[in-house]
């Protein structure tokens, strides 16, 4: 009697589900690496020299993103020698161009970490000081016809500090010409700055403050023309403190100075169409 096999029929279902299976899984993969291109870097086995004259062209044409990459690629394959430290100085001046002030500032401070004797140190300090003087923002100040003193006035310092090293450390630098006459624009954007935060103590009554403020114009920063309006102020805050000889006292230190004073009538209102922009003056 021939014996029937009950397994055979039902290993046959499970080998053929098995093989359809495999055909499924094997189809996605192919598939799925048909799909996926692989990037290949252009540069790769550039040297240096290449990626750095390659570089320069893409600055002198304002490609900041492809600049970037390949100066970044120089800092990464070769971190060592010349073209890394250039580079560096590059990455700082591309990064400013497009609008990335905290990158530029990060590559500089990463530079001066590095390279503290290096003899693009005055350029450094002369861009840091540029990138701080003239921020995105300024931009608008054309359009908007705000007065650049009244942004927040660390930038400002920033700025200050920077230039004021370059001109102490490097006097006959190409750039310290340059940096000291944005150096006289700063002293006296930040004494105007703090002339309008004691305006603004002023209108709200805080007249202590207001002198306050007024009185570091005058003893921090002696000859701005902002002296003439701190001056004013102090005269007006005396006057609501019931200070007579005070008041007295700074009215004539405001008339020996500025006796053609227009603020008498005129008041604390700036006059329609005022402007401090940096990017008109340089």
């Amino acid at each position: 009697m021939t014996r029937t096999n009950l397994n055979q029929p039902r290993s046959s279902s499970l080998t053929r589900l098995g093989q359809v299976a495999f055909a499924c899984v094997a189809a996605i993969l192919i598939a799925g690496c048909s799909s996926t291109k692989v990037e290949v870097d252009p540069t790769t086995g550039w040297s240096a020299e290449r990626l750095y004259e390659d570089a320069r062209i893409e600055i002198s044409a304002g490609n900041w993103n492809d600049a970037r990459a390949r100066l970044e690629a120089i800092e990464a394959r070769y971190p060592f020698g010349g073209y890394a430290q250039q580079a560096l100085i590059d990455q700082a001046y591309v990064n400013w161009k497009d609008g990335e002030p905290e990158q530029a500032l990060a590559a500089i401070d990463r530079f001066q970490q590095q390279y503290p004797n290096h003899a693009g140190t005055d350029y450094m300090l002369y861009l840091k000081g540029l990138i701080t003087f003239t921020p995105p923002s300024a931009s608008f100040m054309n359009i908007t016809r705000q007065d650049p003193s009244e942004r927040d006035p660390k930038g400002l310092r920033e700025s200050y500090e920077s230039f004021n090293e370059l001109i102490a450390r490097y006097p006959d630098s190409r750039y310290t010409a340059d940096a000291k006459k944005r150096v006289t624009w700063l002293v006296n954007a930040i004494a105007q700055n703090e002339v309008h935060v004691a305006s603004y103590y002023y209108e709200r009554g805080a007249y202590v403050a207001a002198v306050n403020r007024a009185q570091t114009v005058i003893t921090e920063f002696q000859g701005v023309p902002a002296a003439e309006k701190a001056l004013y102020i102090m005269v007006l805050c005396y006057d609501k403190l019931q200070l007579p000889e005070l008041r007295d006292d700074a009215k004539r230190v405001l008339d020996e100075n500025f006796p053609n004073s227009k603020l008498y009538e005129q008041g604390l209102d700036e006059p329609s169409g005022s402007l401090w922009n940096p990017i008109n003056w340089f």
